[in-house]
């Protein structure tokens, strides 16, 4: 199975030109999800780095008021699924690296009071998400010191009791 990412550069130039959109984030999913479920593995996995990316340039901007929740979510959703895309194509170590990365990010917009209340409140709700994927990979694969950091981390980040 080759999950390699290979995306002409005329389609990696207008993920970075056109603005970002939960519509065409969730466009890329969707397509991803087409892909894999024919067997189209770097199909699948060029839509997922799409909607990765996607979710990532929806936080560089102020999300729209209301939709905080929803930036977020596209962000741990498209981090999950590219982990599971490199768990499958036998890239463990990167996807421990990006389930770790989807978490910093969570705790870095918590920390951050420049981001507003809105956003988060709503990286909060969805660390308790890459919270349990980490401690799933932790089961699925052992232990890795990415994930004992982002885990300690988020302790810190939290205090004491659960997530």
């Amino acid at each position: 199975m080759d999950t390699g990412v290979h995306t002409n550069s005329h389609q990696s130039a207008a993920v970075h030109h056109a603005p970002a959109t939960l519509a065409r984030w969730q466009h890329a999913v969707q397509r991803a999800r087409a892909a894999q479920q024919t067997g189209q593995w770097r199909m699948a996995t060029a839509y997922q780095h799409q909607a990765l990316a996607l979710s990532l340039r929806l936080l560089e901007h102020t999300p729209p008021p209301g939709r905080e929740d929803d930036c977020v979510a596209a962000v741990v959703v498209s981090h999950l699924n590219v982990a599971d895309l490199r768990v499958q194509a036998g890239a463990v170590d990167d996807a421990t690296q990006i389930l770790c990365r989807a978490h910093a990010v969570l705790l870095g917009l918590m920390a951050d009071a420049r981001h507003g209340a809105g956003l988060q409140q709503a990286a909060w709700r969805h660390s308790r998400e890459t919270h349990a994927a980490l401690l799933r990979h932790v089961q699925a694969h052992g232990a890795h010191p990415s994930v004992t950091q982002a885990l300690a981390s988020a302790h810190l980040a939290h205090g004491p009791g659960p997530h």
